[in-house]
This record gives structure tokens, C-alpha cells and sequence, in this order.
């Protein structure tokens, strides 16, 4: 590690499998904390490369415990995190809204490292388990078209820096990581990214892999959502478009109106209010557009405003919430 942290001091950038070689060796817990905390603070005062990122992907792939749901071609929803806003869990709520409408969903999550409560947090609290058992989650997927994939379990080399990770308590490179991760390695993703330079290197990334339908999405004010708050840009493997909250039919909004809970306890009881439909104007209609999005990259036939539509007409007659209510009661006979 000592030759990679001089060459990385000298301002030079790693190789793809330079970058690959590392994160296999922090798995492999061949370096100490101070030496993992060093190399990740340089991903923190410069910007990585594409090759980096590439390698660290594929690393990160390579050492996962992959899940084969390829019979249920899931999509995914998932953002980076990291884009310092503490809004409410939009994607998350999203999935169950997108599951409802019977598309299929694997759900990547993790607990926040730079938010209060990432999607693992709230799941966890209410009564959602995490395994890595093929079965379970086939049984879950088929069931109720949704499963959740907690990234810890399912990535051996995420264990050495969790901890770090708490730590330092901002964002890391293993934020751009997550959404291209999934175990399950859908071949449907809407990824949500805290920076347009970030949308433009996960667009060069998904354009190797033309057997994926995706959209990426950047809100110009710093979200790594659709947050209604300003424009928002999508790259997607039809179109790059930037788009606002009058395309989705759908009012502007202010940040404060989407923010999240002050705790894990508060986060929960704010996810319940929204899936029952009971949320306010605000936080029902920037769910409705993630889902919505979420539904046009699953089913390219559907006009935007309609898939929105669909979305929002989901969260409001409580089908998302029941389906939710159905996998928590069943998860919870079956641990019984």
C-alpha cells in the first residue's frame, strides 16, 4: 500500500486493474485502518477517474456473493447517497410503488453512512430481514415482486471499511459505488448520482453494457434524485433529456418540504405516513416522479406524465402500502 499512497501523493491516478488489485487486497484485509482511511481521503480531494471507478466496480463484482434472479429481469432503484441533502427515503418508498405495479424489483441498500437513515436503517425498523438466502429472496421477489439485497452481506470487501466508513462520516468513493453493485446484477436500473460529472462516468460505464436498460439521474441543485426542487438531468441508454417538475405534471418544490426524519425512529414513522398514503402534497408527489421515472425505465412504452400518474395513483389508493404490509406479516410468520 505504501508504493500505491506515494503514487497516489504525487498526483497520479491508478490503472483499472491497479484499482481492481486494491480493493481485492482491502478484502483480503492486507492493509491496516490508517492506510485503507488514507487511500480513501485522496478519492476525497480529487475526483476519480473513470478507469478507477471501472476497476473498484469490478473488483467490488468480482468478490460478490452473486444472487441469480435473472428469471424476474428486476430493476433496481438505488442512489449514491452522499449528496449531503437528508431528504426523506424517496427510492426506497419508490421500489414498493414500482412493485405494486408488478414490475419486479431488487432492492440495493446499505445503512447511511452520510445521512442519518439510509434504506437498510428503515427497513430494518420495520421488520424487514436482511438475508442472503437464494430461496427466501426468490420466494419474497415472486411473491410480492420485491426483494432487499443489503449490501454487507452480500460484499465481503464493504466489512473492512464499514467501520471507516462510519467514522469519517462523509462520503466515499464506495457512495459512487452502490447502485452499480447490485449482486443480483439487474439488467433494469434507475440510478440516482450527487454530480453531473458522475452522470456523465456511470453513462460511459452502462454504454459497455448494452444488454442493460437505465437511467441516470442528476437534479442540477446537488440531489442524486428527482426532487422536483429545479431541473433535473436524465441519461438513459434512449436519450439524454433535462426535465422539470411541469413535464411530470407535478409542482415545484422547496428542499425543506422533502426532508427526512431527525433519527432512524422518526425516518420510519415518516416512511409508514407516506406509503399509506397519508403524506403531504409535497412528499407524495417526489415519490411519485422517482417511481414514475423508475416505471418509464422499466416500461419505455409509457408516456412520462402517465407513468407518474400511475405512480402517484399507487401511493394514494394504499396498494404500495399493502403490498409492504403483506411481506412484513409473512417475514414475520416465517421467523416465528
Amino acid at each position: 500500500m505504501k508504493e500505491i499512497l506515494n503514487h497516489l501523493f504525487e498526483h497520479k491516478t491508478l490503472t483499472k486493474d491497479q484499482a481492481r488489485e486494491v480493493l481485492v487486497n482491502i478484502a483480503s484485509g492486507k492493509y491496516n485502518q490508517n492506510q485503507i482511511s488514507s487511500f480513501l481521503t485522496v478519492f476525497m480531494m480529487r475526483s476519480i477517474t473513470v478507469e478507477e471507478l471501472e476497476g473498484f466496480r469490478n473488483a467490488l463484482l468480482d468478490l460478490c456473493h452473486r444472487v441469480d434472479l435473472d428469471a424476474y429481469n428486476p430493476i433496481d432503484l438505488c442512489g449514491t447517497g452522499g449528496d449531503g441533502k437528508d431528504t426523506f427515503n424517496i427510492s426506497t418508498l419508490s421500489s414498493f410503488v414500482v412493485a405494486a405495479n408488478g414490475v419486479h424489483v431488487a432492492k440495493h441498500g446499505n445503512y447511511g453512512v452520510s445521512s442519518s437513515c439510509g434504506s437498510s436503517n428503515v427497513l430494518e425498523a420495520l421488520g424487514i430481514n436482511f438475508t442472503t438466502d437464494t430461496d427466501a429472496l426468490e420466494r419474497s421477489i415472486d411473491k410480492y415482486n420485491i426483494c432487499f439485497l443489503h449490501a454487507p452481506l452480500f460484499h465481503p470487501a464493504m466489512k473492512s471499511v464499514g467501520p471507516i466508513r462510519r467514522e469519517l462520516g462523509v462520503k466515499t468513493f464506495f457512495n459512487m459505488l452502490g447502485p452499480m453493485v447490485n449482486p443480483a446484477f439487474p439488467k433494469r436500473q434507475m440510478v440516482g448520482v450527487f454530480s453531473l460529472e458522475l452522470a456523465r462516468m456511470y453513462g460511459y460505464l452502462y454504454q459497455q453494457q448494452p444488454e442493460v436498460r437505465y437511467s441516470i439521474i442528476h437534479t442540477l441543485d446537488g440531489y442524486d434524485e428527482v426532487s422536483l426542487t429545479s431541473p433535473f438531468k436524465v441519461i438513459s441508454d434512449q436519450k439524454e433529456s433535462l426535465l422539470d417538475a411541469e413535464v411530470l405534471g407535478l409542482p415545484r418544490l422547496q428542499h425543506e418540504q422533502i426532508k427526512g426524519g431527525t433519527d432512524v425512529a422518526d425516518s420510519a414513522r415518516l416512511f409508514m405516513k407516506v406509503l399509506k398514503g397519508e403524506g403531504t402534497t409535497a412528499q407524495t408527489a417526489v415519490v411519485a416522479a422517482n417511481a414514475g421515472m423508475a416505471l418509464k425505465t422499466a416500461r419505455p412504452e409509457l408516456e412520462i406524465k402517465e407513468a407518474v400518474a400511475i405512480a402517484k395513483e399507487t401511493l394514494e389508493s394504499g396498494k404500495a402500502y399493502h403490498l409492504f404490509n403483506r411481506l412484513v406479516t409473512d417475514q414475520k410468520a416465517v421467523g416465528a
